[in-house]
């Protein structure tokens, strides 16, 4: 029987509108942090939903309740859904300039440590983290540096272990290396196999990969440097906010924080414990 209030009938809510859409993503995540540990609820909503909605036509269901259902009882389905949801875009020496400018600003100021540790925080697949090992490997630096590469993503993590990677992206990823001031040949950094270029070994000896939740889990270690670019447009101020007091939490006194392209400390309330070294590629120093 409909409800009668004020004079008038209460209108069912129907399939597919603006308030059920919101009920069922909501009901989606809290389902995953309750069962899984994985906290989405504070990421971005339209960007959110767009990758939900992508997912449920994935898993060839009808609508996010349907999904719920799938997620909460096959792990492999999760498991996909935390692939989807987690954006694993990245390559090699990504947006040049800023390598090019780490090496130039920040180098300098990693010769004067007798270690570096540096945490990569969604690292996705690795491909950046590679980049930072091969310039500290030219720039000298590397005998004496650690790197944390850390993502809540397990597949993306283990392609990251590998170090295997699509040879068809070499072209890019070479001119990416020569914009950012690479030294050598950049095929000396791989061995070509069939479809699939391998890293180099002696690239990884230093790297460790290791599950880490930026949302829910927390600081580790206390780092030098740490970049976490292009992760944080995808969070809600509030998540914004959390993840800026745990890179805070962890850095050093005067220790480095690179952010991506799109991504500031200003309007966050560390802004002020941050001075700039370069406000073009986002490159901070720690200073309270």
């Amino acid at each position: 029987m409909k409800a009668i209030e004020h004079g008038y009938e209460e209108q069912p809510v129907l399939a597919g509108s603006d308030e059920l859409e919101q009920i069922e993503i909501e009901l989606l995540l809290d389902g995953v942090h309750r069962l899984y540990g994985y906290d989405f609820r504070n990421y971005a909503l339209p960007s959110l939903k767009r990758r939900i909605w992508h997912h449920v036509h994935a898993e060839n269901v009808l609508t996010i309740s349907a999904l719920q259902e799938k997620v909460l009882h096959d792990r492999a389905c999760f498991e996909r859904l935390v692939y989807s949801l987690s954006i694993p875009v990245t390559e090699m020496f990504r947006d040049p300039g800023l390598f090019l400018t780490f090496r130039q600003k920040v180098v300098p100021l990693l010769r004067t440590y007798p270690y570096i540790r540096i945490w990569h925080a969604g690292c996705s697949t690795g491909e950046e983290v590679y980049s930072m090992a091969i310039l500290l490997h030219e720039e000298g630096l590397y005998d004496k540096a650690r790197i944390y590469a850390t993502d809540m993503n397990e597949r993306s993590l283990q392609q990251a272990k590998e170090g295997v990677y699509d040879i068809s992206r070499m072209k890019q990823y070479t001119k990416n290396y020569l914009e950012a001031g690479g030294t050598r040949a950049f095929s000396e950094y791989y061995t070509a196999k069939y479809n699939s270029v391998i890293l180099q070994p002696y690239l990884r000896k230093n790297i460790i990969f290791a599950e880490h939740n930026l949302a829910t889990d927390t600081s580790f270690n206390e780092f030098n440097v740490i970049l976490c670019r292009n992760v944080m447009i995808y969070f809600n101020d509030e998540l914004r906010d959390h993840v800026h007091g745990l890179f805070h939490e962890s850095l050093s006194r005067f220790g480095i924080l690179v952010l991506g392209s799109k991504e500031s400390i200003h309007f966050t309330k560390y802004s002020d414990c941050y001075e700039s070294l370069d406000r073009v590629e986002k490159i901070y120093r720690n200073i309270k």
